[in-house]
Parts: C-alpha cells; structure tokens; sequence
C-alpha cells in the first residue's frame, strides 16, 4: 500500500518536533505534523521556559535588602508585570519561531490544526481532509484539570497565569505538588500575598520527606501561608455572596468562559476550606493535576488501548497495542519532563526508521523543582530505599556562607542515601539556591553507580555549599 507520508505525527511539543525533523532530516523519511496550538507545547509555551523566567523574576525581590548587608546601596522599585510579560511573550514567540524553522528545514510538512486518528493509517484533520501514513506518533502532550465543583471555572490553572492582565494582590493557589509549590514561590517573590491549600499532611508529596519538609520550612519564612489538610469546599465571587446574602445561595452563580484572574470582571473570590477558614482573594489559581489529551482522538475505536487516567499505554518500545501507532511524552504519563519525552522520540526514530530498536531508560532520572529555594533530586528518596534495603543516610543542613553573612535565616540541605550493603549511592537529594543546576552533574555520578567510597574520593571545591557532598564522612541514621 503507498502511503502519504512515512510518518505522522500529532502534536508539536519537544518530543514530536524533536522524532519529526530527525526522522526527516536525518533519515530521509516523508513526515507531517499537526498541531491545533502552539508550536513547543507544554514546556516551551505553557510550562518550563516561562515558569523559568518567572523564577529569575522573582528572585530579584530581595536582591536589595541582600546587598545592603553587602555593603551596597541599592534602592528597591516596584515589579512590573506588563513590562516583564511583553518580554516574555517576545521570547516565547521567538522559541515557537525557531520550532517551526527547524520543521520547515528537516522538511516536515506542517498543519496548523487539530488532527485526530481515523484508522490505525488514517489521520483526519479539523478541516475534513485525510492523509495516510505508514506510522502515527501520538506527541500530544497533557493540559491543567480544574476539579469538579461550583464554580471551578471562575479559577486560574497553570496555561493561565502567563497571560494574567495583571498581577493579583492576593492568591489562592490549591495544591502542594511542584507546580503548586513553583508558583507559590514565584508569586510570593513577585510582591503577592500567597495561601496555599494542601488536602495531604506536607507539600511535595513522592520526595523526600527531609527535603520537602525543609522546603515547606522556608516557604513559610517567607510569608507562603500554608495549609496543609485543607481543601476548597465553597467558592463564588465575593459579590455574589454579598448580594445573594451567604455563600449557599451564591454557589448558583452561572457559569463563564473568562477565568477571575486579578480582580477585574467578576471581582475577588470568596473561599471556604474543608477546615472552616474563609478568604477573599484576587485570584485563586488550581495546581491540582494534569491529564492527557486523549479525549475524542479516536483511539479506542481504533483499538489504542487508554489507562484509568486516559494515558496512552504503550510498551518499552513506545508502541500501543496497534502496531503502526506509537506515542510519546505527557501522553503516555510516564515520567512527564520535557528532556524524556525528546529521548523517548529519540528512541521512537531509533526503532522504527534505523532498524536498532530502542528502549528508553526510565531509571535515575535527575530532575529539580524551581521552589525558593530549589530542590534537586536524582534516584530513590530514603523512605522509598529503606522499603527495599538496608541504608546509611549522609545529611546535613546548615546557613550557606552568603546568608549567614546578610543575616539571613535560609536554610540548605545535602543529603545521600546510600546502600549498606554495596556502598553504591541509591539517591542523592539537595535543597539549596541552584540546586537544579549541581543536581545535573551529581546525576551524572549516581547514574553511573558511583560509590560512597568515590564521593569521599572527591576532593570538595571550597569554599562552596555543594562540597558538603563529598565531605560528609558519618552517618546520620541507618534504617
């Protein structure tokens, strides 16, 4: 059977970008992608790269008060969120550009449009026209979910927040996963007054408990007031409450299509938790999970199988139970960074048009959160490796040279987890200013098994925060 194109991809993100122009441009192959948005996806768009700039922004908030213990007169101005958003979006289009450039230049044909699979060759587009293919990549990433209540929809969700009109005074954010936690430390730095409503007992649930706890700690010292235990229960416009006289009566209110994002429109949110606490915020933004695009892309009619939380199932080879069908990323909800989905596009390009198949390794994967401060993690977290085997846990926290001397009260946190049994380092956890950044390079060693022994062989660069890696000579605990 001759097909349209050797390859078809749905969904323009790092990963399906990434398999595209590869499998374009390197191996020849005649290959279209769709794409209903952006051109980026998550990351470029809606997630990583902004939320990134919004971090560096927000931690300038206290550079002037830093540098007076430093011996520098420096004069603290207002933020301004219009001028650093132009920017922003500047930036974003120009990364969309340099996506779509790198398609049009590994000869990838390009639609700007919604595509969904008719059969297991088939691709229909929104515009009615067809086209086959030998093989389809579903790369269509995952999107924000708002919780099924009243009023949801008055609510800001992470694809929201980068195009606020203009900064709240006051945030509700409903969440203690990283997402949650990110923007609370963003917003918080940017001058807004921040609560945060966790349903769990600690923040940053599936990491390290000593880590998490920490960083709960600091966002604290910083004025993050948290909530753990806590749930929204009730939420309707402050003036509807007012007007309908009590929230019961105002739980009505008729649903929109404009998030309340910084008190314009429908005015401040009223807000009651599941442990009685009200609030009257600006905004009230949901960090409360992410899903697949999988919804009405015919999958299932085709024989794709769909997991409970409307993944695409695939095996070790990206493959789904259709042959010709493959699919990456967010999609899959298997390990959901940017830097696995390009190498399981990668490995997808490897298998299906070098004839090497390829699976990707899901293991010991490094990966940070963008908190202030930042926790970087790689491998198992003690309460995971003492479920498996004996451990010896290295760890230390203490003030960093550069807080204590401005007086500040920020607290860092360097801490091994290493097996009694091999001495191998099972995982390796640091809480820390940068600690994405020194993350990269520890994943490095622990990725290649490295030893207690081989840290302890390292000589530490001094004076900094991370040669506590390697000078840590005791155990804290065993378990």
């Amino acid at each position: 059977m001759a097909f349209d194109y050797d390859l078809f991809v749905i969904g323009g993100g790092s990963g399906g970008v990434r398999a595209a122009r590869v499998a374009a441009g390197e191996n020849g192959a005649k290959v279209a992608l769709a794409e209903e948005s952006r051109y980026g996806g998550t990351c470029v768009i809606r997630g990583c790269v902004p939320k990134k700039l919004m971090v560096f922004a927000s931690s300038y908030g206290s550079v002037a008060q830093d540098a007076g213990a430093y011996g520098w007169d420096v004069t603290q101005g207002g933020f301004d969120w219009t001028k650093f958003r132009t920017k922003m979006n500047a930036e974003l289009d120009r990364l969309e550009g340099v996506y779509r450039s790198l398609l049009k230049n590994s000869g990838v044909e390009s639609f700007d449009q919604r595509a969904r699979v008719k059969d297991p060759h088939t691709v229909e587009l929104a515009d009615g026209r067809t086209f086959t293919a030998k093989h389809i990549l579903l790369a269509m990433g995952g999107r924000p979910v708002r919780p099924d209540m009243p009023n949801a929809h008055l609510a800001m969700v992470s694809d929201d927040i980068f195009n606020m009109p203009k900064m709240p005074k006051t945030v509700l954010i409903v969440g203690g996963g990283y997402i949650a936690c990110e923007f609370a430390c963003i917003l918080q730095g940017l001058g807004v007054q921040v609560t945060q409503y966790y349903r769990g007992a600690q923040i940053l649930r599936g990491f390290d408990d000593e880590a998490r706890g920490l960083i709960s700690e600091e966002m604290r010292t910083q004025g993050i007031d948290i909530h753990t235990g806590a749930n929204v229960l009730q939420m309707a416009p402050e003036a509807a409450v007012k007007a309908a006289g009590g929230a019961d009566a105002a739980m009505a209110y008729p649903a929109g299509e404009t998030p309340v994002m910084t008190g314009d429109g429908d005015g401040p949110l009223w807000v009651k938790s599941t442990t009685g606490h009200e609030g009257v915020y600006d905004a009230v933004f949901f960090a409360t999970g992410r899903a697949p695009n999988t919804d009405n892309m015919g999958l299932e009619d085709v024989g794709v199988k769909l997991g409970r939380a409307g993944e695409v199932v695939v095996d070790d080879y990206s493959q789904t139970d259709v042959p010709s069908i493959y699919a990456i990323g967010d999609v899959t909800n298997r390990v959901n960074l940017t830097p696995v989905a390009i190498r399981e596009g990668m490995a997808f390009v490897e298998t299906v048009f070098k004839g090497n198949p390829t699976k990707v390794d899901h293991d010991l994967i490094p990966s940070a959160v963008f908190t202030q401060p930042e926790m970087g993690t790689v491998g198992l977290s003690e309460e995971a490796a003492r479920e498996i085997e004996p451990v010896d846990i290295y760890c230390t926290s203490f003030r960093p040279m550069k807080s204590a001397f401005a007086g500040a009260p920020n607290r860092v946190l360097m801490k091994l987890v290493v097996s009694k049994a091999t001495d191998i380092v099972l995982g390796c956890h640091i809480v820390a200013p940068d600690a994405g950044e020194m993350i990269q390079l520890a994943g490095v060693a622990v990725k290649m098994g490295a030893t207690k022994a081989d840290f302890d062989r390292t000589v530490a660069v001094h004076p900094t925060m991370s040669e506590e890696i390697v000078t840590m000579k005791n155990p804290v605990r065993s378990a």
